[in-house]
């Protein structure tokens, strides 16, 4: 195996033999991957190395190790919010069909043909949460270490499964703590950190975060952040000389705690109510925005006492989260609207509607930007600080989920199938 150094945000094993991506937002929780040689060009019937249909539906985003790519879904209906509000006429999602009772699937695909390798399923237990009726229960993304893969619901239920589907543990937050109580249903992914896994539950009813033993299960620590507060975003983890240091985008501000014991170091912004997207780290300073429609975005500078650089006041997506890529920043919203940020500044560089809604976070590689809207239209982009289009490409399946790079290839989620796009890769 490559010896390589501990990269900023990824806190999952100490040498990387492979180009994965092992959580949301890939191996530095930033949605960048250093391949290069990424296809810019595909369509429905163009450049597509496997197809498969999904036995259920969800947003959660596909993640990879070595020939194996993880995915969750819900089979069967749970119940919806009837009041949420869509995005400018964008669809809700699938529905599956009322069904007696509501199973979640975990599901571990071959990425040299799509083909289905294992599936774990798993009955949802105890009364089921409301949610927005753009996703359902099966919206965290899976995390894994390569020895085992961690699979979150919104019921509370999280199971740890071996790399050939064997259940090792398994725990329901929701019946030992509480119901999961989160206006439009629960969207944290889970977090590996060293020898812990550490679950983000701000919660209305009763808000905490919680740090397990990856390999048993077991509880580590607790830390309860009292009620009222919401978050749907996925912390993650920078390392700090003065000790590592794990950000969480929620509801009442941006806090910084000690991963290895939930202790707050610190924590800055103003209040949001609807906190979705992660924050993202670079060379000493934390990129984000706060979430809810045309909401702030800015930089905080971690160096000496924590402070805001600059901030801009509107017009960050609401679900997206930013990308940050060679001292730009890019993002891409629920109206459609595509900027690019000069990150020293916070000053916009070009901003242009490319149309439709985006919820998929925007990702890099090679020098390029990939965005992909809800009517699966991805547009590919010259990273830099003029716009420069390379490529306009149509899947015609809606896609909510972030795509995940691998390999030099590009894995995609829709409601109806998972894709792989690029060459068909050789056998080992």
């Amino acid at each position: 195996m490559k010896a390589v150094k501990r990269l900023p945000a990824i806190v999952l094993c100490a040498l990387i033999a492979r180009a994965d991506w092992p959580q949301w937002r890939g191996p530095t929780a930033d949605g960048i991957s250093q391949e290069q040689g990424v296809p810019t060009e595909w369509g429905a019937d163009r450049n597509i190395a496997w197809k498969i249909p999904l036995s259920g539906v969800g947003t959660s985003t596909p993640i990879v190790w070595g020939d194996r790519v993880f995915l969750t879904s819900q089979i069967g209906d749970g119940p919806f919010e009837q009041g949420a509000v869509d995005f400018y006429g964008a669809g809700v999602q699938k529905q599956m069909g009322r069904r007696s009772k509501v199973q979640f699937v975990v599901d571990a695909f071959s990425r040299l043909t799509g083909k289905t390798l294992w599936e774990y399923k798993f009955d949802a237990e105890g009364e089921l949460p409301y949610v927005h009726a753009k996703h359902n229960l099966a919206s965290p993304s899976c995390v894994t270490d390569g020895e085992l893969v961690y699979a979150w619901m919104g019921t509370g239920q999280i199971v740890a499964l071996d790399m050939n589907g064997k259940l090792v543990w398994k725990r329901h937050l929701g019946l030992e703590f509480g119901p999961f109580e989160i206006l439009w249903g629960h969207g944290s992914s889970p977090l590996l950190y060293k020898e812990s896994l550490i679950l983000l539950c701000d919660h209305q009813g009763k808000a905490y975060i919680l740090s397990l033993d990856k390999k048993s299960g077991k509880q580590k620590w607790m830390v309860d952040r009292g009620a009222g507060r919401r978050a749907y975003s996925t912390p993650f983890v920078i390392p700090r000389k003065n000790g590592d240091e794990m950000v969480i985008n929620s509801s009442e501000r941006i806090d910084v705690l000690d991963p290895a014991t939930g202790a707050m170091r610190w924590s800055i912004g103003e209040s949001n109510q609807v906190a979705v997207p992660s924050p993202v780290y670079h060379d000493g300073m934390l990129y984000t925005s706060r979430g809810y429609m045309s909401g702030p975005y800015m930089a905080i500078k971690l160096s000496g006492k924590p402070e805001v650089k600059w901030e801009v006041q509107t017009g960050a997506p609401y679900v997206s989260s930013l990308l940050y890529y060679d001292g730009l920043i890019y993002m891409a919203t629920e109206m459609g609207i595509v900027s690019c940020i000069d990150a020293a500044d916070g000053k916009t560089l070009w901003r242009e509607r490319f149309g439709g809604v985006f919820s998929a976070s925007p990702i890099a590689a090679g020098g390029r930007v990939y965005l992909i809207n809800e009517d699966g239209e991805a547009w590919v982009l010259q990273a830099g600080r003029e716009r420069k289009i390379l490529s306009r490409n149509r899947l015609g399946e809606r896609t909510l989920a972030s795509p995940a790079i691998s390999q030099g290839q590009i894995f995609v989620r829709t409601d109806e199938h998972l894709l792989c796009i690029g060459m068909r890769p050789s056998k080992p």
